[in-house]
Formats: C-alpha cells, structure tokens, sequence
C-alpha cells in the first residue's frame, strides 16, 4: 500500500515540551499513536481527542498538529478518509505555526496518499508530496526523503507518466538497500516491471513482476500482492499472453475480494427488515380499523337515541331535559375519545414511518456501499484491462474511467451521508460529538458535554433513533435559529438519557411552534412519546430556545 508517515519518535515528540504538564500530554499522544498503530482505533481516537483538548488548552501548536495527525491517520486506516483529510488539513493549519519540519513532512505526505490513491486526484496528490519532499530534503533525513520519492514514482506511475516518475524511480533503486522493508520491496519490483513494460523490455519487465509476486506471496501482505498481481496482468494483456494475463487477473479479484470480505461490515438482514416494516403496516391498519368501527358504533348509537328521544318528547319534557343532558355528555366522551384514539394514530403512523425510513437508510446505505459501489469499481477494472487487451488509450475510455472512478467515491459518501460509520463503529456519544464537532464554524460553536462514558453503547435501534433526533434539531439551530452558540448535554439518570438541546439565537413563539414549516418538532415528540419518554420546549422572541428530552433507555441484550 502507500505509505503512510505517523509520529514514531519520541525523542522528537518531547523536543518541544517545556514543563510537566506538557510532558504528560507529549505522553499521553505517544500512547494514543502506538494504539493507532496496533489497529485499536477507538482507543486511539479516545485518548487523542483528550490529549488534543489539554493541548488547546496549552495553546501549544506543536501538540495540537501532532493530535490532529492521530486523529486523522485513525480516520485514514478506518477508509473515513473524507474525515481524514478534514482532520490533516486541521493538523497542517497548526503545523505551520511551529518550526517543526518532520510534522509538515508527516502531513503533506500523508494529503498527498489521501488525493492520489482514494480520491484519485493526483495533481493535487503530487503537489502536496512534493511540498513533504521539500521538507524531508531541509531536514536531511534519508528515509524520509526515500519514502516520499517512493510515493511520488508510484504516483506518476499509476496515471502513466513514466518519464516523470524516471528521476524518481532511479533514486529509490539506487538507496533501496538502505531503506526497504519487504512490503517496500514489493511495490519496488512491481514499480520496475512497470517501466520495462513502457519501453517494451518484456523479459526485464517479467523479471521484476515474477519478483514481486514471490516477495509479496513470502510477506503475506494482500494488499501489495494484489496489485502486482494487477500490474502484471496488464502487461501480460499487452504481450498478448491471455492465459496468463487471465490468471493474475483471477489472483488479483481473489485478493481484493478477500481484503473486502475482512473489512466488510455484517450485512443488513433484508428479509428481517421488510417483515418489521410489515409488523408496522398491520398494526397501523388494525389501529385505523379500530377507530372506524368505533366511529360507526357511536353515529349508530346516536340515531337510535334521537329516535328515542322523539318518542318521548310529547309526554315527558324533564324526562327529555335529562335525555338529551345525558346523551351530549356521552357524546362528548366519544368525541374526546376519538380525538385520543386519532393522536394515537398520528403518533403511531408517524413514528412507523420514521422508523421505516430509518431502516430503509440503513439497507441502501449497505447497498450502495457493497453491492453498487463494488460494480463500479469492477466496472472500471474491466475497462482498464479492455484498453490494456486492445492497445487502446482512446480519450473516450479515460474519459469513462474518470466518471466511473468519480462515481464509486461519491456513492461511497453518500452511503456514509445516509448511516455514519462512527455510529455503528463507535457507538451514541462517540458519534454525537463528532457531529457537534463537524458542525461547528466561525458562525457557530456548538458545545457537547456529557457525564457518560463514550464507549457506552445502548441498542442499536435505540441509538439511531436518538442519533437522528439530536440531528434534526442541530440542523433546526443551524437552519432557523440565527444562533453562534448552542448547548447539547447529555445525562444517564434512573435508567433515563436526558437530552439538553439549547441555543442563543432568536427564538420563537411557543402556541405557533406546530404551523412553523420544516422544524418537524411535532414528528420528534411524536416519537418521544411512543417510547414512553417526554418532550419540552422552552422558547420566547429573542431568548433562544432550549429543547429537553427525556427517553427510558433500550439497552443491549
């Protein structure tokens, strides 16, 4: 794979501490990278987003940059890399501020993996690796400046422009025996064959491919194998040897499909999901059958009392004075009944549609992500091996490529849009400060406090549905509320989770609160109401606004 520059050293960690304090966060960002590094991201995200708030605190750039750069290599290696690249650029904001030339290196490399290799933009990929080639180079580490000329021919390479990635490539053969491990080895060999394909040096060329399959077969690692396996199959095409080509193009999908089956998440139970959307259709319909036959009961029973009523009118007015008293107050019970039973309704239908809506999210996000995503990107491999197999670079096909390849990334952050991974992946609190934290701008500030542990987690129907409650109410302040600070708080008490949602911004009339378009707060207490909890709303002209829920917790089982 590319490679990635993380903090490692710790001498270079503590050049920059200047008391106790200092130290202690300088410690506790060492802990929160070698947890990175052993692939305990959650772990690692806990502890440098807390070694990141002392360091504000500190207002010690150095720190600061080197947290954001954990938080964003954990978002890297989890395939978040929308959040990774939000959390670099963060990282470099503070770098710059410092004389620290090994971190600007660490994050300029790293800007440049992210907008080559997952957001396919490689201009903008090799200009930031050769910004960390300028600094590597300042600094006059070796490895450094090995590792990022090492990206930089691969770079070049992927989008087919040999003669510029030549130098590049010269100079990582040269040093290799200094440098290289046996991943680095593999993508090396692999990097050579590649050239000696270009210039039509077929027996150099099947030389360094054979080689870097072998190494990347003795290392194990998948990844580096699967794309020699690639690389190979598509000189082979050019050769003309189909068979061949046929069978690193096997070895290269067996691979990839491998790697996706251990990354990939368990898939949502279809079946399971339509039969609970069915469980609510029926009860909706039972509920509505309910109150119609109550209704025609009740305009039966009416007629038959008017009747009565005619009946004895001649003979006994007091007695018809107390008949009518009589039936207008049972009439009015019906009627407050039938309001009752109408709200239920309402509540009911209301919270089986958010609920569908909810789960139908849920499998198109899953959707998209494994099964149209993968196809795009099949798709674009297909196209690729065709041009290799014809000889073909036709503008028309690069063309196809580029929309295929911007397809499958902008399916990929939808489907991220419709579920955050973060909710699934880490839980309620976790997620809610995130989204807190990716809200907040120069026009709003939106502070997030909670007395319970982040790792907390509760069912995962229940945390949806709390998740996109705070959510619809965020993007209330955001759209309505002309707030620049607002309050989210949350509390576990009894059993209970209480939300506090408050804002500074310009409020609103309470009694009129229902005819307001787009606020959808009858739809939330709708909700709330259905899962035994309560809904408040504290708001006047000019005062802000302040929302408090309180919803008995689903734990799970």
């Amino acid at each position: 794979m590319f490679l990635v520059l993380i903090l490692c050293s710790t001498n270079i960690l503590f050049s920059r501490t200047k008391n106790e304090t200092q130290k202690k966060v300088a410690i506790l960002t060492q802990k929160a990278t070698n947890l990175m590094k052993s692939e305990r991201f959650e772990e690692s995200l806990i502890l440098s987003r807390q070694a990141l708030g002392s360091a504000v605190i500190l207002k010690d750039n150095n720190l600061i940059a080197l947290n954001y750069n954990t938080i964003a290599a954990n978002f890297d290696e989890l395939g978040e890399f929308e959040k990774a690249l939000f959390y670099y650029k963060k990282a470099i904001i503070y770098a710059n501020k410092t004389t620290n030339s090994h971190l600007k290196n660490w994050l300029y490399n790293n800007l440049g993996n992210i907008h080559c290799f997952n957001k396919k933009e490689y201009n903008k990929g090799i200009y930031y690796y050769k910004k960390s080639l300028a600094y590597s180079t300042k600094i006059g580490d070796s490895s450094e400046i090995f590792l990022t000329k090492f990206n930089i021919t691969w770079a070049y390479f992927d989008i087919r422009k040999f003669d510029l990635g030549l130098p590049y490539l010269n100079y990582i053969n040269k040093y290799q025996e200094k440098n290289s491990d046996k991943s680095t080895l593999v993508i090396l060999n692999m990097l050579n064959g590649m050239y000696q394909s270009h210039i039509n040096n077929s027996k150099k060329a099947t030389f360094y491919f054979e080689k870097a399959i072998k190494l990347g077969q003795e290392d194990k690692d998948k990844t580096d194998l699967s794309y020699a396996h690639q690389e190979y199959s598509f000189f082979l095409f050019k050769i003309k040897k189909f068979k061949k080509a046929y069978e690193n193009l096997n070895a290269y999908n067996k691979i990839t499909n491998e790697l996706k089956n251990e990354e990939k998440l368990k898939k949502l139970n279809v079946l399971g999901i339509n039969l609970e959307i069915d469980e609510y259709k029926r009860e909706i319909d039972h509920i509505k059958t309910e109150y119609k036959t109550s209704h025609q009961l009740l305009l039966e029973k009416q007629s038959k009392n008017r009747l009565i009523s005619i009946a004895i009118i001649s003979a006994l007015l007091l007695v018809i004075v107390f008949s009518y008293l009589y039936f207008q107050n049972i009439q009015l019970k019906q009627k407050n009944k039938l309001k009752e039973i109408e709200s239920k309704i309402q509540e009911n239908i209301i919270t089986a549609s958010v609920n569908g809506q909810e789960m139908e999210r849920k499998r198109i996000a899953s959707f998209l992500h494994d099964n149209i995503s993968a196809l795009l990107s099949s798709a674009a491999l297909h196209l690729t091996v065709f041009s290799s197999k014809n000889d073909t670079n036709s503008e028309e096909i690069t063309k196809t490529k580029s929309i295929l390849i911007q397809t499958h990334y902008k399916i990929r952050d939808l489907s991220h849009q419709l579920l955050p991974s973060l909710l699934a992946r880490f839980g309620l609190f976790y997620a809610l400060n995130d989204l807190c934290e990716s809200n907040s701008n120069s026009s709003i500030h939106f502070d997030y406090s909670t007395n319970v542990n982040n790792e907390t987690r509760y069912n995962e129907e229940y945390e949806m549905k709390m998740y996109f409650i705070v959510s619809e109410l965020l993007n209330n302040i955001i759209k309505h509320s002309k707030a620049n600070k607002a309050k989210i708080n949350l509390k576990e008490i009894d059993s209970h989770l209480h939300i506090s949602v408050k804002d500074n911004g310009i409020g609103f009339e309470i009694n009129n609160y229902q005819t307001i378009e787009g606020f959808g707060l009858n739809q939330i207490k709708a909700r709330i109401n259905t899962m035994g909890g309560k809904f408040r709303i504290i708001s006047s002209t000019n005062n802000g606004t302040t929302i408090k829920i309180i919803a008995p917790i689903e734990y799970k089982t």
